[in-house]
């Protein structure tokens, strides 16, 4: 038996153990009854091959993996962000046996691999490049940093504990759930779409500060975006959250000004510092630590140091290693550089591999750059660049379609010194997981967004997607949208939208072949139009049926009059093929198809 799964008998059984959006709670007795239920299935498995996860939160996510970790199975967290060729990637390097999604456990044909000894738990983990790697780690492993983390902060924290990172992630899976059940606290688990968290391209904020406060979260584990997000509900209008004694924050580096600003909304931040090679949390802030400018001292179970090169250095509790790979050395050289001071707080610089070095010898982290362009609220993601340069220059996501970038960028300069100081700035599209260009605790893949955007000659997809930026988010903004991800849209607003968009979709085909008429001396893309023509014939057929099954009148939808703004844009669209240029159609095209692929 897991000593985790033993641990939850050390409880009062009828506590709450685990709360459900939704659903009925789980005691602690029940939990315990659930997962000693799916024992006998799992005793089917293979013990030595891992079992993949790839579910959004909840009971059924919780269960298995507490009970495959009860049953000595290794688990294979895979996070609902990742592209399926990540996702094959990780199934393969780590000879998984079956993966369990909300729809069915599929078995697989995976040659065996060979893991470390007593691993129970592997996360991939990919840094700056988009190649995910798999880390071992122990139960024994994750269970001290669990241990430690309540050591830190006390068990008096353990009341309600609300899990706003994605399933899969390492630190909400250790600092969140285990160290909730082991003190004996409730582990409050939502889907995405009951958080504000469904939309990748744009956050419901509002929504996120509303669910902290209906479902009385004690505490969170947030990465800096998400701080961000919800210190700006709070100043737009929305209630502070009451109740929380413990945010900690993580995954990348803060701006102080965001800790002042969340602290003086009445948010009780913590900064922290970790690596997944590290199992997940090293540094924590203490509670009475008012500075804003430190990730804490370290937790009992690891010990801090610096290089002579100002490398961190951590030893103690450490990963099995990676698949295929040796343990890992200890001290172990973090790739982070850093400082302690006196008091023995770890103060934290940047990446020592993505240090800017400018034409006039100086050196600048890229992250205390980009902590005060994020402090800006009209930017919602950045990464700054510019080695060799005479200063640096950056890459801007607007964090809403009238951001104002330019502005955002002045105020941030009148806040740096001058060597330091953005010289230029380009716009983006958003840094995600799933376009490879974020890791899934938050932090920026360099290499990969330096490839996309800085090449002498980007990809045409990666102009498009920064030249319709603001489109899309302004596309996102559109109420019906908003409460489609929210769950509150009404049957017949939901039958409306689906008229308006049959009357949108029956021009599709219609538009594509008044493009292919016009481009006649491009065969390729003749070609290339035939092909998508055929695929979309009858699709509106589809939209239809989708009226019918929401009990609506479908032939009353087909011969309606459509909504004069849906006029006008399939007005405009006739008229930029035929008087423009006819290929800017399927910018329009990839507008809609985008958002409708990342919702």
């Amino acid at each position: 038996m897991s000593a985790l799964v033993a641990a939850l008998a050390a409880h009062d059984p009828q506590a709450v153990a685990v709360d459900p959006a939704g659903a009925e709670p789980l005691t602690y007795a029940a939990l315990a009854q659930a997962v000693a239920a799916m024992r006998p299935d799992l005793a089917l498995f293979d013990r030595a091959r891992p079992v993949a996860l790839q579910l959004d939160h909840g009971v059924d996510e919780l269960l298995w993996e507490l009970a495959l970790l009860d049953a000595g199975i290794p688990v294979l967290s895979l996070p609902t962000f990742y592209t399926a060729q990540q996702s094959a990637h990780a199934l393969a390097a780590s000879g998984a046996q079956a993966l369990v999604t909300a729809q069915d456990v599929r078995l697989l044909d995976h040659a065996r691999v060979q893991l470390p000894a007593g691993t129970a738990r592997i996360t991939f983990t990919s840094g700056s490049t988009g190649t995910p790697r798999g880390i071992c780690l122990s139960e024994a492993q994750m269970l001290a940093t669990a241990q430690a983390v309540i050591g830190h902060v006390g068990s008096h924290h353990a009341g309600r504990h609300l899990a706003l990172l994605p399933p899969g992630i390492l630190l909400e899976t250790v600092a969140g759930l285990f160290a909730t059940l082991l003190a004996g606290g409730t582990y409050v688990v939502a889907g995405a779409d009951r958080l504000g968290l469904a939309n990748p391209f744009r956050p419901d904020f509002a929504s996120m500060a509303r669910a902290v406060t209906g479902h009385r979260a004690t505490s969170l584990i947030l990465v800096p975006e998400l701080l961000a997000g919800l210190v700006g509900a709070i100043d737009s209008g929305c209630s502070a959250p009451t109740e929380l004694t413990l945010v900690a924050v993580g995954g990348a580096r803060i701006a102080p000004a965001l800790i002042q600003r969340a602290r003086a909304a009445g948010i009780p931040v913590r900064q922290g510092y970790g690596l997944t090679e590290c199992c997940s949390v090293v540094t924590l802030q203490d509670a009475d630590d008012a500075s804003a400018d430190n990730a804490g001292r370290a937790l009992g179970h690891q010990q801090v140091s610096i290089a002579a090169d100002g490398e961190i250095l951590v030893s103690g509790t450490l990963c099995l290693g990676a698949i295929g790979g040796e343990p890992l050395p200890s001290p172990y050289p973090t790739g982070d550089i850093g400082s302690l001071d006196e008091q023995g707080r770890l103060h934290v610089t940047g990446r020592k591999s993505s240090m800017i070095v400018t034409s006039h010898g100086r050196n600048l982290a890229p992250e205390w750059l980009e902590e005060v362009l994020l402090a800006q609220p009209a930017v919602a993601q950045c990464m700054a660049w510019g080695d060799g340069l005479p200063a640096p220059r950056a890459l801007l996501v607007p964090a809403h379609p009238q951001a104002d970038l330019a502005a955002a960028v002045a105020a941030a300069n009148a806040q740096l010194p001058e060597y330091a100081r953005i010289a230029g700035w380009q716009e983006a599209a958003h840094f995600l997981p799933d376009n490879g260009l974020l890791t899934g605790n938050g932090r920026l893949r360099r290499q990969a967004i330096a490839a996309a955007y800085l090449a002498d000659e980007p990809a045409f997809f990666t102009r498009l997607e920064a030249d319709t930026v603001r489109q899309r988010l302004a596309f996102l903004s559109v109420p019906q949208v908003q409460a489609g991800l929210a769950g509150t849209i009404s049957l017949r607003v939901y039958r409306d939208y689906l008229t308006q968009a049959y009357h949108h979709v029956s021009h599709t085909v219609p538009l594509m072949q008044a493009a292919r008429a016009r481009l006649l001396d491009r065969p390729e893309l003749v070609a290339a139009l035939d092909e998508y023509i055929e695929e979309e014939t009858g699709h509106e057929e589809w939209i239809l049926g989708d009226i019918a099954a929401a009990g609506g009148d479908k032939e009353w939808a087909r011969n309606s009059t459509p909504h004069p703004a849906t006029r006008a844009m399939v007005d405009h669209a006739y008229r930029t093929i035929n008087e423009g240029n006819p290929v800017c159609f399927f910018g329009m095209v990839y507008v809609l198809e985008s958002v409708s692929v990342a919702l």
